[in-house]
């Protein structure tokens, strides 16, 4: 018997209302839709949960504001259904093919444990944009991997299989509020997890952490308190004997039943 994955798309969002408005419409429009939406309101004043209502994504709260705490209660959630969590923010707005490349990625390689891409920034001047997709995501992705051995994944457009949270959900900082939940959960991550960035994967994302230097350098610097936070487990040491209990106990089944046949028409070329 085969199965198509069922993909289930996480969005944190706190007081993000106009900018989910767009999001949710852009995957509502998609050509492979996802199975489910999960918008986790982080408390929220404006709109949010209302207009997350209208779409008919599922609202669930997170009273520990933060992005981390947000984004972990929404895997938690997409853990009932889901084969492929994949995970957005407010003010991503997909290109409509985005489910069904992420969608063709793992049913065509079974090894694929987490897929990421970059960024394409809108609402500012081109040299900001160009700046923040080559310099700021762009570099963000040459300098991990370079440390880290597998590509950084990126919140704003990424999708990993439900089998992967499961193992590191455990290990992650997910109450901590003041890291990079996207570079904690890398950090956690092995290169038996089957991690891979592909730069034509591509998200619009709003420029807004850009536009102001103090935005920047606020985000940049919080890479610091995001690798102490993880020590020692990001040191390569650990890392590799990680690695290496990873794969004696490795979490994809054998014979894996998505295959590149299971996919329906209309998903995408």
């Amino acid at each position: 018997m085969t199965l198509q994955p069922r993909v289930t798309v996480v969005i944190p969002c706190r007081d993000d209302a106009d900018f989910l408005v767009h999001c949710l419409a852009a995957l509502a429009a998609q050509e492979r839709p996802a199975d489910r939406v999960i918008v986790v309101d982080n408390g929220s004043s404006d709109a949010s949960v209302d207009i997350a209502r209208r779409f008919g994504a599922t609202v669930v709260t997170e009273r520990v504001i933060g992005i981390w705490p947000a984004a972990a209660r929404g895997y938690d959630e997409a853990l009932e259904d889901a084969d492929i969590i994949a995970r957005l923010d407010a003010d991503s707005r997909p290109h409509p093919d985005w489910i069904a490349r992420l969608t063709r990625a793992f049913v065509a390689e079974p090894t694929l444990g987490v897929l990421t891409g970059g960024a394409e920034f809108y609402g500012s001047s081109p040299l900001v944009n160009y700046l923040g997709e080559r310099w700021y995501i762009g570099g963000g992705h040459y300098w991990i991997k370079k440390f880290l051995g597998i590509p950084l994944v990126y919140g704003s457009n990424f999708a990993m299989r439900a089998a992967v949270w499961r193992r590191v959900r455990t290990r992650v900082d997910r109450t901590n509020a003041g890291i990079h939940d996207d570079l904690d959960l890398t950090i956690r991550l092995r290169p038996s997890d089957g991690v891979r960035y592909d730069e034509e994967l591509r998200m619009p994302v709003s420029a807004r952490p850009l536009v102001t230097q103090r935005g920047l350098w606020r985000r940049v610097w919080r890479v610091v308190p995001t690798f102490a936070a993880s020590w020692p487990e990001g040191a390569a040491w650990r890392r590799r004997d990680d690695d290496q209990a990873t794969r004696r106990d490795e979490w994809i089944p054998e014979g894996d039943d998505l295959t590149p046949g299971d996919l329906a028409p209309g998903y995408g070329n």
